[in-house]
């Protein structure tokens, strides 16, 4: 079989979601790793005023494509912004497009998809079904297609406790569903889909599992291939350790519990936190392609899919996620942090309620009363509120564990040459769980909030001033609890009486053995 790299050379590529997240590090790797790529095409609607190609242009000026600008100085010359939308009928391509990437593209890359939880079942069917089915339908019409990649998520199918790389039947008919949507109002779409999701805690995973069966349905003679990541988290290596550019998923908590904002959260601290870094994804989603197109005429008659996931082979649990971000972020602080890193996961509701009150809404109160005494707009109470509506949206994947098998994995890994297996590193078992999360944490320091290291030392200063409210504060708070109790109780009065005077013998005894000595 021929490398990764060789089976690109001279291809055309096509690829949807090339402004998300993982879409940018698909697009960097793959120019950066097979520089014989002949030209990738990505569909980019116009957004805030701003034109495709204007988008992609800034996109491709961000510390992300860094290392690909030294190495390949004209990669941008590479790079055709096409105009789509897919959420609009024959995904709003000219003709003139149309032809050109019906003719000339060999390789799709579908990434596209909200990640929303909890979005409306239309909108989440409008952008992973129906956008799917259209991305189905346009590579039918490419006459040089030689695989199309679907990018899918390991919890479609969060149902079942042993997920294997298969596709499923669906949970509904997605063509009656399709249907049937058109004509219902949003009040009574809302009504119906509680009972739609069934045991899928929202709308994402639901029609992620419909997609799949679509693609599945409507492959006809297409060569697919599924790729289905897990929770997708910062870069593991490449482009560099921790790259990370948004706040969703566990970014955001990373941030919030590093800012000291977040101090509870419902969690089990022994089920599996199945995180993978972003590059093994994406190295995983282009060999699946490379494997799949070089393997078209020979290819097995059932479509492949790929687990990529770490918790069946490096496990990981949330225990350690908390005691990872506690001493990174107490290491390595966060600017003007609102209180120390203290993050502790319970998976008790009631508990977890207690002090969500205690430890999130109280201060926040008190803190927003503050600002209003001192003619300010309060805010605290609307950081918190958001920030327990991310919780709630994550809480059913921090309390549960599920089993995927990855033997599709385990081929496509065993199928790849040695130099291959550098280049194209998904290997996980060589995951350092520990150094992985301090990247991670610190990329969410350089890379989201653009904090430079060398405001650490101040970070530190706070954070120790920070510490030291905190001890006076519950020093002060001890000794009036104290003095009330004093009042009430000639036992407590005794007892004070005589610790008081057992620490002046202490000090006096102290004094007199230093003037002896001198």
């Amino acid at each position: 079989m021929v490398t990764i790299p060789e089976y690109y050379e001279g291809k055309n590529v096509l690829i949807t979601g090339a402004t998300g997240f993982m879409g940018k590090v698909l697009l960097e790797k793959l120019l950066r790793s097979c520089p014989g790529v002949k030209a990738a095409y990505v569909l980019v609607r116009p957004k805030a005023g701003q034109a495709p190609h204007t988008r992609i242009s800034d996109m491709i000026n961000c510390k992300l494509f860094d290392r690909l600008r030294e190495e390949q100085p004209d990669f941008g010359e590479k790079i055709v912004a096409v105009n789509s939308d897919l959420t609009k009928p024959d995904l709003d391509l000219s003709t003139e497009d149309k032809e050109t990437v019906s003719g000339c593209v060999n390789i799709v890359f579908h990434c596209a998809a909200t990640i929303r939880f909890n979005e409306p079942l239309k909108d989440a069917m409008q952008l992973n079904v129906l956008a799917t089915q259209k991305m189905v339908s346009l590579a039918h019409s490419m006459k040089h297609l030689d695989v199309f990649i679907h990018v899918s998520t390991a919890y479609a199918h969060c149902d079942r406790e042993l997920i294997e790389e298969v596709v499923y039947p669906p949970p509904v008919d997605y063509k009656k569903l399709i249907d049937t949507l058109e004509w219902m109002d949003d009040k009574l779409v809302s009504l119906i889909t509680p009972k739609l999701l069934g045991e899928r805690p929202n709308t994402y995973t639901f029609t992620k599992a419909l997609a799949e069966h679509l693609v599945q349905q409507e492959s006809g003679n297409l060569n697919i291939a599924i790729v289905r990541p897990s929770i997708v988290g910062a870069s593991w290596k490449e482009p560099f350790p921790g790259w990370i550019d948004n706040f969703n998923g566990p970014s955001g908590i990373f941030i919030a519990a590093g800012k000291g904002i977040l101090r509870t959260m419902r969690a089990s601290n022994n089920a599996v936190a199945d995180l993978v870094p972003v590059d093994v994804v994406i190295n995983t989603t282009l060999a699946a392609a490379w494997y799949s197109g070089s393997q078209r005429h020979a290819r097995p008659r059932s479509m492949l899919v790929y687990n990529c996931t770490t918790g069946g082979i490096n496990p990981f649990h949330w225990g350690e996620v908390e005691y990872c971000i506690n001493m990174t972020f107490k290491t390595n602080p966060l600017e003007q942090a609102f209180r120390r890193p203290n993050v502790n996961l319970r998976s008790n509701p009631f508990t977890n309620q207690y002090w969500t009150t205690v430890s999130h809404t109280l201060p926040a109160l008190l803190y927003d009363g503050f600002l209003m005494l001192t003619g300010q707009k309060p805010r605290m109470m609307k950081t918190i509120t958001r920030l327990h509506k991310a919780m709630m949206v994550l809480e059913y994947f921090t309390s549960h564990s599920w089993v995927w098998n990855t033997d599709n994995v385990t081929m496509l890994m065993n199928q790849m040459g040695a130099e291959d297996k550098k280049v194209f590193n998904f290997d996980v078992r060589q995951l350092h769980w520990a150094e992985y999360m301090e990247n991670y944490c610190m990329g969410t320091k350089k890379y989201v909030l653009n904090e430079e290291l060398s405001g650490l030392p101040a970070a530190r200063k706070h954070l120790n001033k920070l510490r030291n409210i905190r001890y006076t504060f519950n020093t002060i708070l001890v000794v009036l609890i104290w003095r009330i109790f004093i009042a009430r109780s000639q036992m407590a009065r005794n007892i004070w009486y005589f610790v008081v005077s057992l620490c002046f013998k202490f000090l006096s005894y102290f004094r007199a053995s230093s003037t002896m000595r001198y």
